[in-house]
């Protein structure tokens, strides 16, 4: 009896090394700015050429400027390094005959966001990228997975990656969530539940009443925060939801499409296979959830009390005593006593259609508070921002005076202009809250798409009503 894990794992597995590990054969290959330049020169120094192209799609998305209009052009971007990425990227893509979305390209974006979109993320597939967050294409049931930039080169030089299996994780996520609860705060509850390391060394399958219930989206998002419990892999089961998806969105052709749906329908994991680690969460229990510090562990209930060091184990303390320091909330009791500069709306967890309309539904016909300095929304991709435009959320956002732009990784981290300043609180729907994360000593609280609208809104934390 065998995990979609396994059959993903076996289907896909080339040799065993000595070494005790294994060589993955890799279906796809997703490439942006930052992890690749280092790569491509490798490649050029060993007089070697990517061994199957069209495995390979490239987009620049960590250090894009997101505000760029029509005759944006390389000398635009202002950091020197970003624009050597940047350009690098552009340069090899060229030579070597990669398809890329480039900065100009009406559907460049985010990579966790495109491939799926564009088609190019299917389930059964093994699917690597330079990028942590490569766990977000699991929802479609794929292997999905981030690697380093000496294993980008490996990947497009042989097809392969050298990679250790991973222990199986089930989390089961039964009921029906409370009104103005998403997928972003379920996630973080089990983080917050497990820790940052819980899932380390497993790949998590998630399932449950609730999976099957929800978009691609929604679990997308899901899978996308996998990474911040631990875990290298996050995946779904392919069922209805998915296959409507990819009929929506896939390259194939009919027949071809029929077929691959045959084999689809088997990626399931055998009702007797055995887990290595099982749990199961009432989502109907979860409330909205956000963080107070400085790891995505560090998450509370958005009207519960902000845990101090006097209630804490020895091994906490401390961790929460430098978290609070940093966090500038070393007095304050509940996330609603603090006052907000900044929300950003975007990044790979939550810069799709769905996010953008949720949102959208709690600032219409409203305006920013006064103490929010700068709100943003950044859609993930360029067909996201099309389509929100078609539908008219840029008009509500702007009316309620947020800042509408260009796609690209943002805010999420500060590799590009959109940076916090320092001692900036954001209310922010990306995926990582670390010191120095969107701006030196910037103050990043994770928070779902909804919630961010709202706090844009009241200027603090608390519940849409």
């Amino acid at each position: 009896m065998r995990t979609l894990y396994d059959k993903l794992w076996e289907e896909h597995h080339v040799s065993q090394l000595d070494t005790g590990e294994s060589l993955i054969y890799i279906d796809r290959h997703y490439l942006h700015e930052v992890t690749s330049p280092q790569a491509f020169e490798g490649l050029i120094k060993k007089n070697l050429k990517p061994w199957r192209l069209n495995a390979n799609i490239a987009t620049p998305d960590h250090n894009v400027p997101t505000i760029r209009g029509d005759d944006f052009g390389f000398n635009q971007i202002q950091d020197d390094i970003a624009k050597i990425q940047v350009v690098e990227l552009d340069k090899n893509c060229n030579k070597f005959g990669i398809k890329q979305f480039d900065i100009k390209s009406s559907k460049q974006g985010i990579v966790h966001v495109i491939g799926p979109e564009l088609g190019y993320t299917l389930p059964g597939m093994t699917i690597v990228c330079g990028d942590s967050h490569t766990s977000t294409h699991g929802a479609l049931g794929c292997l999905a997975m981030g690697i380093g930039t000496s294993e980008v080169e490996h990947v497009l030089a042989t097809q392969c990656l050298k990679v250790s299996k991973l222990k199986n994780m089930c989390v089961k996520f039964e009921g029906n969530p409370s009104e103005n609860v998403t997928s972003k705060d379920i996630v973080l509850y089990l983080i917050g539940q497990i820790g940052t390391a819980g899932g380390t060394g497993y790949a998590i399958e998630f399932s449950g009443s609730y999976i099957d219930s929800i978009s691609v989206e929604s679990r997308m998002t899901i899978c996308n925060m996998a990474i911040e419990a631990g875990a290298k892999v996050g995946l779904v089961a392919p069922d209805a939801t998915t296959i409507n998806y990819v009929r929506k969105n896939s390259m194939l052709s009919d027949e071809m499409l029929e077929e691959a749906i045959k084999y689809w329908e088997k990626l399931q994991t055998d009702d007797n296979a055995i887990f290595d680690k099982e749990m199961v969460i009432d989502v109907s229990q979860i409330k909205p959830q956000v963080t107070w510090g400085t790891s995505p562990e560090m998450v509370v209930n958005f009207d519960e009390n902000i845990p101090t060091a006097s209630q804490s184990s020895s091994d906490e303390q401390k961790n929460i005593i430098l978290a609070r320091k940093y966090m500038g909330i070393e007095s304050e009791k509940k996330l609603s006593d603090l006052i907000f500069d900044k929300v950003f709306i975007g990044s790979c967890t939550n810069s799709r259609i769905e996010d953008l309309r949720e949102a959208a539904e709690i600032v219409k016909g409203k305006t920013i508070a006064e103490n929010i300095l700068e709100a943003i929304v950044v859609p993930g991709s360029g067909l996201v921002k099309e389509q929100a435009e078609q539908e008219g959320l840029d008009k509500v956002f702007k009316d309620a005076g947020f800042i509408w732009r260009d796609p690209g990784c943002s805010m999420c981290l500060g590799m590009n202009p959109d940076q916090l300043k320092p001692y900036e609180r954001c209310a922010s729907t990306s995926n990582r809250n670390f010191e120095g994360r969107q701006g030196y000593l910037g103050r990043t609280h994770l928070m779902s798409p909804l919630m961010a609208a709202y706090t844009a809104i009241n200027g603090t934390v608390g519940e849409p009503s």
